[in-house]
């Protein structure tokens, strides 16, 4: 059985707005639901363990709400807890939360990296591409170095009001790292494949990254 993680952020505060965050439920519960339909065993994981802070919740999303009441998410276990060896598949969900926490945590890095070197398939959606960043592989090459990715643009974070409160602009920091940054119309559904590296653009392209690494996979 083909086994997929998700991973949250666990970072609650939007920068120095005086405003909450977390992880986009949607970003997390569509590929969750694609996963499991597809008959995948599917884990999740955050930072720092326990209940991730959410963000971009819809009460009225029969997804999302059978996500947030089955799969786990009031007891996450943290990334330093997580042997990756048995998951073929790593999926980091975005949200905005994600942009403090997921760069530079070891774990995380730690997890994707042995998913990728066995043969599996790395994926991220919307800012969770930003757990990419600084990801190297054992050989000290960056995972994204020469490769076509997605993730959510300059122009979608001027358009949320938020280019000023996170950290990094995404898209800015995806280019340093030598990725090719692929960007499409705002908040339209956009997916790229390269390799075994899956990356979409936003939460609308949630479903569509899952539905790929699951083609992907066979």
């Amino acid at each position: 059985m083909t086994r997929a993680l998700i991973a949250l952020t666990s970072h609650s505060d939007l920068g120095t707005t005086g405003r909450k965050t977390g992880y986009y439920v949607g970003e997390a519960a569509e590929p969750w639901e694609v996963f499991r339909a597809a008959g995948y065993d599917v884990d999740l994981v955050s930072v720092a363990g326990g209940e991730p802070p959410t963000d971009g919740r819809d009460s009225d999303d029969k997804t999302q709400n059978d996500f947030l009441a089955t799969a786990g998410v009031t007891d996450t276990p943290k990334a330093a807890d997580v042997d990756p060896s048995g998951y073929d598949v790593i999926v980091f969900a975005g949200g905005h939360g994600t942009m403090w926490d997921f760069p530079d945590d070891p774990d995380l890095a730690r997890i994707a990296r042995s998913v990728y070197e066995r043969g599996g398939v790395v994926a991220a959606v919307c800012h969770g591409p930003s757990a990419l960043v600084n990801l190297t592989l054992s050989d000290g090459a960056r995972l994204i170095a020469g490769k076509r990715v997605a993730g959510f643009t300059n122009d979608e974070e001027a358009a949320v009001g938020l280019t000023d409160a996170v950290p990094f602009l995404l898209a800015d920091k995806l280019a340093e790292a030598g990725a090719q940054h692929v960007p499409a119309p705002n908040f339209t559904e956009h997916v790229v494949v390269d390799g075994r590296l899956v990356t979409g653009q936003n939460p609308q392209s949630a479903r569509a990254l899952a539905e790929a690494v699951v083609k992907l996979r066979g």
